[in-house]
């Protein structure tokens, strides 16, 4: 990827328009402001807009940097020089905050599609079906080479992973679940230590590598794809101070009193995220925890609806803008207002593509229903779960269903998915087969028609399914 161009130094630039008093009064004119036009540009962008009239580029790029010195806040993370990191609010960071936290923390006023995931009846399957996609594409973005269909069945069908990249998978799953049981519990090293255990066993090339610090003799960097490095992480010496470090900002809450104390929730999240991708503490899947840390630390402060969202399937599709954001960050006084705006566009387009995902189910939905409706008699003998597995069924007449791929997609137990399964075999809309010592369900090959019949025929169970 193209390096960004670093941004004058700031204090040279100073020292040097400070010598004329009206040359600095233009600079200093309130119409620049931390995002002049509403963009948080770095300077490699910045430098190609026409500046105001009457200064260079150099000179309106200072007045934005001291726009951002006046109301920037300090961070406890330092870099390796022992600088502190920064950021700032500006306008468009307050309007995406406001909207995640109306969308993803508030009641659900006027929106009758996202009100499923609330559901008993549904919320697992919505549930699991965001945990597998953020697991899936996670470990995408670290390289795991497998299909998202291969993955998924993998998951349902609950076999063991054939290679590496399906254990990156599961792993991931694994590791978003640990993190759910764990929501509620302070966060210790121990915890992320057991995190990055989980997101990496049996993955790595260096077989004592999971639960531990990265050591002095592991040469750690953050390379692209050409190995040029782009990141050299705090020395390993300094690693177990600084996850201690970050813990207790993790764990910090907003009830101090004190305004200068006070950091957004959404904030605090996002800023977790950069901070372990920053120290880069492990020798493999420092990006793989720090993306489970911040979902570990929006679910604690109650945004509830991140679980049903994928941000990685967002950063998956732009990974140069995912990279640009902490380069951005670190080649301009280490301000990472950048990577904070960068991951709420990336938030807001996540809970945008869910409720597109919602309104689009409650449509399959409502086919499946209607279908139900026009067959009088089934109205009463099909769950939310039934319904969905039929609506699939029509759309992939090829499909295969089991007990386990069942309980596993609406995370419901193996007796609930196995009565469902047995009961739409018996009501003729699946065909029940014997593949081993287990059950398949199949589709009819005439389910369309079953469907439409006035009434149908009741097919018995299979025999023996007591071995099922």
């Amino acid at each position: 990827m193209k390096l960004p161009v670093n941004p004058p130094p700031f204090t040279a630039l100073l020292t040097e328009v400070a010598r004329d008093p009206e040359r600095l009064a233009r600079v200093m004119r309130p119409s620049l402001g931390p995002a002049p036009n509403g963009r948080y540009r770095h300077w490699d962008t910045f430098r190609h807009i026409d500046p105001p009239a009457g200064l260079s580029a150099e000179e309106a790029w200072l007045g934005v940097k001291m726009a951002r010195r006046a109301v920037e806040r300090l961070l406890p993370l330092r870099d390796t020089e022992g600088r502190p990191f920064v950021y700032t609010l500006p306008n468009p960071a307050l309007a995406m905050l406001h909207r995640i936290d109306r969308d993803a923390a508030g009641s659900l006023r006027g929106e009758a599609t996202i009100q499923q995931v609330t559901g008993p009846a549904t919320r697992d399957t919505y549930l699991f079906r965001s945990l597998v996609e953020e697991a899936i594409t996670s470990s995408q973005l670290e390289g795991a080479s497998t299909t998202r269909q291969v993955a998924k069945a993998m998951i349902q069908e609950g076999r063991a992973p054939r290679d590496r990249s399906e254990r990156m998978i599961l792993n991931n799953l694994r590791g978003l679940e640990f993190v759910r049981a764990h929501r509620e519990a302070p966060l210790t090293p121990a915890l992320v230590l057991e995190l990055q255990r989980t997101l990496v066993d049996g993955t790595l090339d260096i077989d004592d590598g999971a639960g531990r610090f990265r050591r002095g003799d592991e040469h750690i960097v953050v390379s692209d794809e050409t190995g040029r490095t782009l990141h050299t992480p705090p020395a390993a010496a300094e690693l177990p101070g600084r996850l201690a470090q970050l813990c207790t900002f993790a764990n910090a809450t907003n009830d101090t009193g004190r305004e200068d104390d006070f950091v957004p929730p959404v904030v605090r999240a996002i800023l977790l995220h950069f901070w372990l991708a920053y120290d880069h503490p492990f020798v493999d899947g420092n990006g793989r925890t720090a993306r489970a840390l911040f979902y570990w630390s929006m679910a604690r402060q109650g945004y509830w609806l991140c679980e049903f969202v994928s941000i990685s399937r967002i950063l998956r599709r732009a990974r140069a803008a995912y990279a640009r954001s902490y380069l951005y960050t670190e080649t301009d006084d280490n301000d990472v207002t950048y990577f904070v705006l960068h991951q709420l566009r990336v938030l807001e387009r996540a809970i945008d593509e869910l409720h597109l995902y919602l309104r689009r189910k409650t449509g399959e939905l409502r086919d499946a229903e209607a279908l139900v409706r026009r067959a009088g008699w089934l109205r009463a003998e099909l769950n939310p779960r039934q319904l969905a597995l039929l609506h699939h069924a029509l759309r992939h007449p090829e499909a295969l269903y089991t007990v386990e791929s069942h309980r596993t997609s609406h995370r419901t137990s193996y007796q609930t998915a196995r009565t469902d399964l047995l009961s739409m075999a018996g009501l003729g809309l699946l065909e029940q087969r014997k593949r081993g010592r287990a059950f398949v369900f199949l589709v009819p090959s005439d389910l369309h028609e079953r469907l439409a019949a006035p009434r149908m025929t009741l097919f018995p169970p299979y025999p023996d399914e007591s071995r099922d």
